[in-house]
């Protein structure tokens, strides 16, 4: 039996706007579950239903079978850690920890201990006669889960409890939270807007768009076998590549056409898209998918963000391939952004973006502005190693393996799977 099972859980304020639609999930004891989506997709409003902090409009939130939407938020057997820590400011680490233990009258040597207990679970032994505005903010969120654990409930929930910290710290207290979570063996929910978040802590994530359940599985499942277009775009960073794409008919090899390029397509993978030959599909490649062999770059313009050529790569319309004979697409480099062990380059495909282009929006300043105004900002990205000597200004021939091809459905958005 799960230990949080949501039943068809929806949310609808009075102005109408319906924050949640239908959510149907299950925690089971012990496991540790992150929602994730954009900010108003509804994740939070999810949780707080959750607590009993948030009315229901319709369906139903059962711990351990039991039926609790009628349960005050006191009586769930719940422990909530907030974005914003919400500390007593007057009171020291020692008595916030232990406020809920004195509001049910625990014994005071018995209060002390489990105080104490949760203290060096979190590394906060020392540090508990401070009062919260002597803390980092790595401390203040540890004296909140502190506040939380202390009362070992049955459900942990967590609101975006990382959000406030700095790069460094949230990755140092991504393993802390799960590190805590596994010592207690609680059924935790975990929201977060942040999918490196949600891939690196979720046994399972939930992915909402719109206040719906958009996909809730493994994190690897979510990566490998996304459901539509939404969750294949919004896990991976940088974001998957969605072009509009054809299946040709023309009694060659079954090939994708994008643009004025072919990718021969082998049989097991046709096979997954013969219902669509003949019409129109969205295609996607990971960026890290992308590949450049030794003899795939050209020749660069110098380091500018911006090429001077404005010919379509690939315009001969026949089959562009690597060196090594796997299926390429050739490409205009844009800009490029050296991160040190890798680098992400931005490029220009002759084909027709099926979304937003996502190196539009990172590539920055003048570069992305000049490739506008000719009709040529990038529309996609690719994920190298440093050493590629992928140069902006230059041509690219990206190697790409058909088996790593995404295919969706282009009126429902839809995975076309086997």
């Amino acid at each position: 039996m799960a230990a949080i099972s949501l039943r068809g859980l929806t949310k609808v304020y009075a102005t109408g706007v319906r924050a949640l639609d239908g959510l149907d999930l299950e925690v089971s004891d012990g496991e540790f579950v992150v929602l994730v989506g954009p900010s108003g997709c509804g994740k939070t409003t999810a949780l707080r239903m959750v607590a009993g902090l948030e009315r229901i409009t319709s369906g139903t939130v059962s711990f351990g079978g039991r039926v609790v939407n009628d349960v005050s938020p006191r009586h769930r057997d719940v422990a909530m850690v907030f974005q914003n820590y919400a500390l007593y400011p007057h009171l020291s680490v020692y008595q916030n920890i232990g406020f809920a233990l004195e509001n049910k009258k625990v014994e005071k040597a018995e209060r002390d201990r489990q105080i104490r207990i949760a203290a060096e679970t979190l590394g906060l032994g020392d540090l508990l006669g401070r009062k919260p505005a002597q803390l980092s903010g790595g401390q203040r969120q540890r004296v909140a889960m502190g506040r939380a654990i202390v009362r070992s409930p049955s459900v942990f929930l967590m609101d975006e409890p990382l959000s406030n910290l700095d790069a460094k710290l949230r990755v140092q207290m991504r393993s802390e939270v799960l590190r805590v979570h596994k010592s207690i063996g609680a059924a935790t929910m975990y929201v977060t807007h942040d999918q490196i978040e949600a891939m690196t802590m979720g046994d399972r994530v939930a992915v909402l768009q719109g206040g719906v359940l958009q996909q809730y599985d493994t994190p690897r499942s979510l990566y490998d076998r996304p459901a539509n277009v939404f969750v294949a775009t919004f896990i991976g960073s940088p974001a998957m590549n969605l072009y509009e794409a054809g299946l040709s008919t023309d009694g060659t090899a079954p090939a994708v056409v994008l643009g004025s390029q072919r990718l021969p397509l082998p049989p097991q993978v046709a096979a997954r898209v013969a219902a669509y030959q003949g019409r129109k599909v969205i295609v996607g490649v990971r960026p890290e998918d992308l590949a450049v062999p030794v003899s795939g770059v050209s020749g660069s313009s110098g380091s500018s963000g911006s090429s001077g050529s404005s010919s379509a790569p690939g315009a001969s319309g026949v089959s562009q391939a690597s060196a090594s004979g796997t299926p390429g697409l050739v490409a205009d480099v844009r800009l490029v952004e050296v991160l040190g062990s890798e680098q992400h380059v931005y490029f220009w495909l002759d084909a027709t973006p099926a979304a937003s282009a996502p190196g539009a929006a990172a590539a920055a300043g003048e570069s992305a502005q000049e490739g506008i105004l000719t009709g040529s900002a990038p529309n996609g990205v690719a994920r190298l190693d440093p050493g590629s000597g992928v140069r902006p200004g230059g041509g690219v021939t990206f190697a790409v393996n058909p088996a790593r091809l995404y295919f969706f459905d282009p009126d429902t958005g839809r995975a076309i799977s086997d």
